[in-house]
């Protein structure tokens, strides 16, 4: 037996690229429709249904606690299940096709024309539905990347390139939803605004792919570290370029300030890739990989930042009297355009999911003797400090990547709102991602998974199974 064929019996798998790009290939179907929600469904509401802010702001923070108890319960069902078509590939199927349909529906152009409870009524019908369908899709595809290989070479290399599709699909998002509004509804495509909103994310496309290059260099720490660094000084140029200027005039500057914010939130991508360092450290101490848990735990965690977020930026801003409703509104407002960009998007999506499904191959994948029971799943987060940093790792760098993705419309055209409104726009685009990036600085500094520690812990695992 050749040493490859060797480590590869003890789980240490090599991937093609094919493969890696296969397995890619679902985050960019998923942030299709999850990018939508995040930058654009809060306009949505409040600019094309002209629902309170308030309400809207509720709503945001309703689902998503709702989420927080959902995920565990999804996550502990795929757990205890192994299913024919595959233990996680499976409920791409299963989930894609209610997830397209639910993306669809979230923004009928009938709507628009209804009383204002039924409006109310149906948003809040269709966004908790998606919600929930949504994480039946995800984290199961979370867990397909620790079912794939042990090795955390591969583990790195399948993480950056999930993250370059990911990415992929959050810049064709945050440019390309604008710009399509503008098409469909035949209006003037501003280009400073589409370019502002995606241009943090073309980073991703230049460091991710060198992922392992610059582990090398500057260690997983040390990168973080400067990433975070970047981002920061970033987020201080975009705050104080209106204070001495303004904003139009210094377009270049704007952009480069945004691209280094990118840089710094670019850490977000980079955290999915502790998930399976996670899942590895509980493998050692119980003898189970409860991949699709820990995926679950994280996803809390990432949605428990994303809905903060998404709670206080309408609540904050309808406090301080910017009526997003009544105020010049950033895109175009018109109910036909809103629901045929949502669709396409949310189509092209369903294709790449089963691009995904054809594309991965599931090789670690156990299931429990018994089943995982809700006590054990919160003992394992209770027992596991490695798990506790990592999900407070998540909730914060998710809320600094989301506070601001509302408000980036505006900041291009911030002469144009009032003098409060203009200090709130800039406290959400730059002074509390900002702050928050320092959190997540020292919370990666208590991080105590080394390259070292996983490779001594997996040594003992192989020795465990020989």
């Amino acid at each position: 037996m050749t040493e490859n064929s060797t480590q590869e019996a003890k789980g240490f798998y090599k991937l093609s690229w094919l493969q890696r790009i296969g397995y890619g290939s679902g985050d960019l179907a998923q942030n299709l429709i999850f990018q939508t929600v995040a930058c654009f469904l809060m306009l949505y509401l409040t600019t094309v249904l002209k629902i309170n802010p308030a309400f809207v702001s509720g709503l945001i923070l309703a689902v998503r606690l709702l989420d927080c108890f959902w995920s565990p319960v999804v996550g502990r069902f795929i757990d205890n299940r192994n299913p024919q078509l595959g233990k996680y590939r499976a409920y791409l199927l299963y989930g894609g096709i209610p997830l397209t349909v639910a993306a669809c529906l979230l923004m009928l152009p009938q709507v628009a024309e209804w009383s204002m409870s039924m409006k109310i009524a149906y948003a809040t019908v269709s966004y908790t539905l998606l919600s929930m369908i949504y994480s039946v899709v995800n984290i199961p595809y979370g867990s397909i990347m620790a079912s794939m290989t042990r090795d955390n070479d591969e583990v790195l290399k399948l993480t950056s390139t999930r993250m370059v599709c990911a990415n992929i699909g959050q810049i064709l998002v945050q440019a390309g939803f604008p710009v399509g509004l503008a098409v469909v509804a035949h209006t003037v495509i501003d280009w400073n605004q589409a370019t502002f909103m995606a241009i943090g994310t073309i980073p991703a496309f230049i460091i991710l792919p060198s992922l392992p290059l610059l582990k090398s260099w500057f260690g997983k720490k040390g990168l973080y570290y400067l990433l975070l660094s970047i981002g920061f000084v970033g987020f201080v140029i975009l705050y104080t370029i209106p204070k001495v200027s303004d904003v139009e005039s210094c377009n270049t500057f704007v952009q480069i300030a945004k691209i280094m914010t990118g840089v710094g939130l670019l850490v977000g991508s980079l955290m999915w890739a502790l998930v399976p360092e996670v899942i590895t450290e509980a493998e050692y101490r119980t003898g189970n990989r409860p991949a699709a848990t820990v995926n679950a735990l994280a996803g809390v965690a990432f949605k428990a930042g994303f809905s903060i977020a998404g709670w206080i930026t309408p609540l904050v801003m309808g406090m301080i009297g910017f009526d997003l409703a009544s105020e010049e509104s950033a895109l175009p407002i018109a109910p036909d355009a809103w629901f045929t960009v949502t669709c396409v998007f949310a189509l092209i999506g369903f294709v790449l999911l089963l691009l995904c499904f054809t594309g991965c191959k599931e090789r670690i994948a156990t299931t429990p003797e018994k089943p995982v029971t809700y006590g054990e799943m919160f003992a394992e987060f209770k027992a596991n400090k490695c798990l506790q940093l990592m999900l407070s790792i998540f909730v914060v760098v998710f809320l600094a990547s989301f506070i601001s993705a509302p408000v980036n419309a505006y900041y291009p055209k911030l002469a144009n709102y009032s003098a409060s409104a203009q200090e709130t726009i800039l406290w959400f685009t730059c002074v509390i991602p900002a702050a928050l990036l320092v959190v997540v600085a020292y919370l990666i500094y208590k991080y105590p998974l080394t390259d070292e520690k996983l490779d001594e812990i997996n040594r003992e695992i192989e020795a465990r199974t020989k």
